[in-house]
């Protein structure tokens, strides 16, 4: 099969380029060679890709190939995370918004499963919703019956959201009906986030709600990482998608009420 010899659509040249950095992040590095086998486009074609990803700071780019940044970093990328297990995240969303009522209170956190969910929340109002990630603020902005509260803070460009003090100060002057949440890993027992200042805004978050929900890709587990956001026990309910092995499913009902999201 001949290579492509341009970009191709901007659809195209998305799924590629997420195609390559998920590639690259599962194995550490890999040669511009490699990657033109993988994604069946020119050299040329590869390199500009890699010159763009390296510029939204996705990976990092050397004579001959690309290496992976260290995960704290690619973990809490907003950019990356917005492209990474879609998919899955979905459908995640549309077994969570079953639970949701409308005239409730919903908090959702910075995560792009929460984005998912926000999606579909117009569907259910009236609610009212409040968040501090500026995607979910966008995709609400406009929906009629949602009553929406935006939360402050110090702004985050990784991860396009509001955090530190005056941001765990505001949720904690809120409680709500419930609150979803994810986070980037987590065991049977224990959920986890490799950045402090984010474990402090969703403890936060949990606290103010009556209803604590946690959406987690299949991706996400079982791993831990360097910080303990909270025990499984915690939460009222997990959502995962149809990926996630069985038999962590079944550990993890001895903790939470779980719930696997059909595809």
């Amino acid at each position: 099969m001949s290579k492509e010899t341009h970009g191709g659509s901007t659809r195209s040249r998305t799924i590629r380029q997420q195609r390559i950095t998920d590639y690259v992040i599962n194995r550490g590095s890999a040669s511009a060679a490699e990657l033109v086998e993988l994604t069946g486009v020119s050299l040329m074609t590869v390199h500009r890709d890699l010159d763009e990803l390296a510029r939204r700071g996705l990976l990092r780019k050397f004579r001959g190939g690309v290496s992976a940044l260290p995960s704290t970093v690619f973990e809490s990328n907003e950019e990356y995370r917005r492209g990474a297990h879609v998919e899955a995240k979905a459908a995640i969303a549309r077994r969570a918004v079953e639970h949701v009522e409308p005239g409730m209170s919903v908090l959702l956190d910075d995560s792009t499963s929460a984005l998912e969910l926000a999606r579909l929340l117009p569907e259910v109002g009236p609610l009212t919703v409040a968040t501090n990630y500026l995607g979910a603020i966008e995709v609400l902005k406009r929906a009629d019956e949602i009553r929406l509260i935006c939360i402050g803070g110090d702004y985050s460009g990784t991860h396009d959201s509001f955090i530190g003090m005056a941001c765990i100060e505001a949720v904690e002057r809120l409680t709500v009906d419930a609150a979803y949440v994810s986070t980037s890993s987590m065991t049977p027992e224990m959920t986890f986030h490799q950045e402090p200042e984010i474990v402090m805004v969703k403890r936060a978050m949990l606290a103010s709600a009556r209803t604590r929900v946690l959406l987690m890709d299949s991706s996400k587990m079982p791993r831990p990482a360097l910080h303990r956001l909270s025990p499984l026990s915690d939460y009222d309910r997990l959502i995962v998608d149809a990926d996630t092995p069985a038999e962590l499913v079944e550990e993890a009902r001895q903790h939470v009420e779980t719930e696997v999201a059909p595809w």
